[in-house]
């Protein structure tokens, strides 16, 4: 049993245990609200009270609301363009490789003349071509540069890791013919971009 002072400064009691928890719950007692036991030399605030600590608690939700799961969920919604990115990406890593080796040694199939339009810039006739130079084999290795990026975006997108980056990714992912897979490349672009440009996404990004 216990004994309380109210608020006109008066003492009340005895109160059973249950009946001063009801009164926590109801507003009417706090923390700070001055309790003895009926053992208890003196009064002291209430949340000293070993047994009533857990009134005091800071509350933890019973509910997990639509935001709770949304953040839940957007790691996983960013996860399949992501990979779609990763593959489509090394994948033209290596098609670029090889093509710039076949570049290098000579042996890309020369294209007929009657197929490249006669007002083609010059170094585009010559890539259009498959002529091995350096002019074709720069370019090779651009668009193999440009696939490693997106590949390391993708790769930051998967690890929800700097946005920017995984952005700019996604961006480049969908310019025309940058691999083998290019033309999976536009639609998953813009898949990463769409989701990447929900609230709860960007808030997973370190």
């Amino acid at each position: 049993m216990y004994f309380i002072i109210g608020g006109d400064g008066k003492q009340y009691g005895p109160i059973s245990n249950e009946e001063l928890r009801k009164w926590v719950v109801e507003g009417r007692l706090n923390g700070q609200s001055m309790v003895k036991g009926e053992h208890d030399a003196d009064f002291r605030p209430l949340s000293a009270f070993a047994e009533f600590t857990d009134l005091f608690l800071p509350k933890i939700p019973t509910q997990i609301g639509p935001s709770t799961l949304t953040d839940a969920s957007a790691v996983q919604a960013i996860k399949i363009p992501a990979i779609a990115l990763i593959v489509i990406a090394s994948l033209g890593i290596l098609y670029y490789i090889l093509n710039t080796v076949l570049i290098m040694t000579g042996n890309v199939p020369t294209q007929s003349a009657t197929n490249v339009p006669p007002q083609m810039q010059p170094f585009m006739k010559s890539f259009e071509e498959g002529q091995h130079g350096p002019v074709a084999v720069i370019v090779s290795l651009l668009i193999m540069a440009i696939n490693g990026f997106v590949l390391f975006g993708s790769i930051k997108m998967l690890k929800a890791q700097n946005y920017g980056v995984a952005v700019a990714a996604a961006i480049l992912a969908m310019l025309p013919c940058i691999g083998c897979c290019c033309v999976f490349g536009l639609p998953f672009g813009i898949w990463a971009l769409v989701v990447l440009n929900k609230a709860e996404v960007k808030s997973q990004f370190s």
